[in-house]
């Protein structure tokens, strides 16, 4: 098993960290993406998910215009 660790920073009244380069490999560097954390808590842990942005400004406004 692999694993990669991070920092935590303090930036004012909230927490931030980098995501490293070994797990954006699948990703067009040319667009851009929303990083999405999702807790699933009947195992414990936490997701990532990218989604473009440009896929998910769309959805909201199809949303917004039905």
């Amino acid at each position: 098993m692999h694993e990669i660790r991070r920092k935590l920073y303090k930036r004012g009244s909230s927490y931030e960290t980098t995501i490293p380069m070994p797990l954006l490999f699948a990703l067009d560097k040319n667009e851009k993406y929303d990083v999405v954390f999702q807790f699933d808590p009947k195992k414990n842990i936490w997701l990532i998910k990218f989604e473009e942005t440009k896929k998910r400004q769309n959805e909201e406004k199809i949303k917004r215009n039905s």
